[in-house]
């Protein structure tokens, strides 16, 4: 089984490892490839203005990420184009079906840009022009194996003219209409030759040359080599790959042993399902199994008295029965009451979050969600997505409050932060406390909140804009609170302030705190943002191009939640892969 994953970036370990072993495949069977250009591959990753492409890597690997082949594809998203620079297969992989893997997944990222063709270069199929009979073999079988695709030489231009007296072998560039059925227009060719010649050749090619090889597509359309091996290109998928691409999303099954029947309380059960059923026929998941983790990820966040406290207290309460908080400590904080159903108001924030038997287990388990799409990001994946309840964004480092217990999000964070600079941008209609209060003297997260106002909406006591953190994280914590009737493009308005915050900042990954109650009609919001707004929303986020972990908070009208949860993901997908 191949796995064909894209690699965006060299931010993870497990990039940089796949990036090493692609540069090894490109020595080994491109020796006239500049060693430049190969040291540069991550660079291209990274800064797609330096070639004026837009650079796609795709890695095939097998089990314990070694790398069986890869395709190297350029993106030209104004003259919509893509140019297929390299695909090649690692030496002792040739023959096993990976070339016809990643060409054929190539062809797909291309269909999903939207380009108007695919072009690539390849070797000749004219005893003339190769001497070595076993490479000539190669360049016949290469482009057989092409013409399956319906991929052919672009003939009648002199696109193979020497750079120099005396080359040979010079190659054809290709062009491959991805099913499309449209001819190949003369202007659009010629601009498309000259960016490739420019952007690529640019160092070895005079203007002159170029000049000549764009001048000589002159036919309207262009004509393409008729056939000679295949008549009927039929392109095949191979059963033994998948892809690497879809959101992972991890469920929290057992979310529903928390649940408080008492009337009113609307983080409900049906939360969860309201939303995995719109998301789950989309086809953009893959949905994962969660695994277990050490509750020592916990206490890095949250304080462990505070922890043992919560596991103590829930196993405590009969079963069917729910503890609320009901005295607090406004003087004498430091003195504790010994009965642990009065010491709830110790840790909590509000009256309205109960514990009771299962409220540790149901929101431990939603850690182990959320760590393991962290896991998932980790291992390389783009995107990923923690359907959990209960919520998180409110749980402080020492109190639950909000329906919250753990801070999934901020556990995830800090998680992350070993691999890099995290930020975190809460979307939820309500002050993202919890992350604020446990990174507020921190610089290598940032943490930017949009919410309601405190000055009518839920904490209350914190998400004023003048709290910028302290300390070291002075500066590194950005609340943008917003009026009590807020529509779909003033909201985007912060979001754009929010978004810029990021892009100064510099993050390596970004998790999202997505808060579902920004929507119209939602019983804890006053906003009327409808599923355009998520869509559009969605895609601002996804363009900031980053390794994103999603992570469910808020969100209580079960009639919309899954149609909002659907445009969101729709718009973070479309943002995130440039479509």
């Amino acid at each position: 089984m191949f796995l064909i994953r894209r690699i965006h970036d060299d931010v993870l370990p497990v990039n940089q490892e796949a990036i090493r072993q692609v540069q090894v495949i490109l020595r080994s069977h491109f020796s006239a490839v500049h060693p430049d250009e190969i040291e540069g591959l991550a660079a291209k990753l990274c800064n797609p203005f330096k070639q004026r492409f837009r650079s796609v890597l795709l890695v095939g690997e097998r089990s314990r990420g070694r790398v069986a082949g890869f395709a190297f594809l350029m993106h030209e998203p104004e003259l919509r184009f893509c140019y297929l620079d390299f695909i090649a297969s690692a030496k002792d992989m040739t023959g096993r079906g990976i070339g016809g893997a990643l060409y054929y997944h190539v062809r797909q990222e291309a269909i999903a840009l939207d380009v108007r063709g695919l072009f690539f270069e390849c070797l000749p199929d004219d005893p003339d022009e190769c001497d070595d009979a076993g490479m000539f073999r190669e360049n016949v079988a290469r482009l057989k194996f092409y013409e399956r695709f319906g991929a052919r030489p672009i003939a009648g231009t002199e696109y193979q003219k020497p750079i120099k007296p005396g080359d040979r072998g010079m190659p054809f560039l290709m062009f491959d209409a991805l099913d499309d059925g449209q001819p190949l227009a003369r202007d659009f060719a010629r601009k498309v030759v000259r960016a490739i010649l420019e952007r690529k050749y640019g160092r070895i090619c005079s203007p002159r040359y170029i000049n000549q090889v764009v001048e000589s597509f002159c036919d309207e359309p262009l004509d393409l080599r008729p056939p000679r091996y295949v008549h009927s290109p039929r392109p095949v998928k191979s059963a033994n790959v998948r892809r690497f691409d879809a959101i992972a999303m991890v469920v929290n099954e057992k979310h529903d042993i928390h649940h408080v029947r008492e009337r009113g309380y609307v983080e409900s059960p049906v939360r969860i399902s309201a939303i995995r059923s719109e998301l789950e026929p989309t086809g953009l998941f893959e949905t994962i199994a969660p695994r277990h983790y050490s509750e020592r990820h916990i206490k890095d966040v949250h304080a462990p008295d505070f922890v043992e406290y919560l596991r103590k207290a829930c196993a405590n309460v009969p079963p069917g029965k729910s503890v609320y908080p009901y005295v607090f400590p406004i003087r004498n904080a430091a003195r504790r009451p010994r009965e642990l159903s009065v010491r709830a108001g110790y840790y909590c924030i509000d009256t309205f979050t109960p514990l009771n038997p299962n409220a540790y287990l149901a929101a431990k388990r939603a850690v182990d969600c959320t760590l393991t799409v962290a896991d998932e990001i980790l291992r390389g994946r783009r995107l990923a997505y923690a359907l959990v309840r209960p919520p998180g964004h409110h749980a402080e480092r020492r109190a639950f409050g909000g329906f919250c217990y753990f801070n999934n999000a901020a556990i995830a964070a800090h998680y992350l932060s070993k691999y890099g600079k995290v930020a975190m941008i809460d979307v939820d209609y309500h002050h993202g406390n919890g992350q604020e209060n446990i990174f507020y003297e921190r610089s290598d997260v940032l943490t930017v909140s949009i919410h309601g106002h405190p000055n009518f909406a839920y904490p209350y006591f914190t998400g004023f804009a003048d709290q910028r953190g302290a300390g070291a994280g002075e500066g590194f914590n950005l609340n943008l609170p917003l009026a009590e009737v807020v529509r779909g493009d003033q909201y985007r308005e912060a979001l754009r302030k929010a978004l810029k915050a990021v892009h100064r900042f510099g993050p390596d990954l970004l998790v999202v705190c997505l808060g579902l109650d920004t929507a119209k009609g939602d019983p804890t919001g006053t906003w009327p943002l409808t599923p355009k707004d998520f869509e559009a929303n969605g895609r601002m986020l996804g363009e900031l191009y980053k390794p994103t972990l999603v992570v469910q908070e808020g969100g209580y009208r079960t009639r919309t939640l899954g149609v909002n949860a659907r445009h969101f993901f729709t718009g973070l997908v479309a943002g995130a892969h440039g479509r």
